[in-house]
């Protein structure tokens, strides 16, 4: 059984249809790509499997259970975990305290433990601080733990942000253009870092991205979607010798 099933999803922004027919199937500790040009609805198809919209018509299911029409935070909790294409990062928040919010959906101390403490706060407390910790080292950002994310470079509030996504524990990880705006050096290192947290934790990633030295290198399969429809899947093999995907892409010589 996939971890995530996604059957004949469409939809709509009033008139306009965003995303048609879409479908996909996610396996344990698989990795996945979903690319296109700009404007294809990459994005939409993100913000619909993770409660950000709603879909029109289609079914989502996560374990072989409907998520379609669920909240956010709810689908976040069933093991969902993302990043976003445009940084949403507290800016005014150190590096530890992003990491350890994103834990508090774990807690069971409950608003009495929150207000009178307590043993069961107090070892829950140091378990979430322990495994930011141990995230961040995981990210090569511990020594950053205690700088506020507005004062760090691009490439480390991505991290950040990444951190902030592994912590809910995640089932499948939604990275959302990943590398955007990075420079050779830091898509190396993201790159490294996908194949560090793949490797060590284990769960299965799933990502929008441009830059399709990283799709390439990375994933065992991809989709190309254009104007909210999958014109191509299959292997990065297959997706780089495909005529309608070298058609979208206006050229062999941006998929090599």
């Amino acid at each position: 059984m996939p971890l995530l099933e996604v059957k004949n999803m469409t939809h709509y922004f009033g008139g306009l249809r965003a995303v048609h027919n879409y479908n996909l199937a996610i396996e344990p500790g698989q990795i996945r790509a979903l690319i296109g040009p700009n404007g294809a609805g990459k994005t939409t198809v993100f913000n619909l499997l993770t409660g950000i919209y709603t879909p029109t018509q289609g079914s989502i299911r996560l374990l072989d259970e409907e998520i379609s029409g669920l909240m956010p935070h709810q689908i976040a909790a069933r093991g969902l975990g993302r990043t976003f294409q445009n940084l949403c990062l507290w800016r005014h928040m150190t590096v530890l305290e992003h990491v350890k919010m994103a834990r508090y959906s774990r807690i069971s101390y409950g608003l009495t433990g929150a207000f009178f403490g307590g043993a069961k706060r107090r070892g829950q407390e140091a378990e979430i601080e322990e495994r930011a910790y141990s995230l961040l080292e995981l990210l090569g950002i511990r020594h950053l733990a205690d700088q506020v994310v507005v004062n760090l470079p691009y490439g480390a509030q991505r991290r950040v942000e990444i951190a902030r996504a592994i912590s809910l524990e995640p089932k499948i990880l939604f990275l959302d253009e990943p590398t955007a705006g990075m420079n050779p050096e830091e898509l190396s290192k993201t790159m490294d870092i996908i194949r560090k947290i793949h490797g060590e934790l284990g769960f299965a990633i799933y990502l929008i991205e441009h830059r399709l030295k990283v799709v390439m290198e990375l994933c065992e399969k991809i989709q190309t979607l254009v104007f909210g429809e999958v014109i191509a899947e299959g292997t990065p093999e297959e997706i780089r010798e495909n005529p309608k995907v070298i058609e979208a892409y206006l050229g062999k010589e941006v998929i090599h």
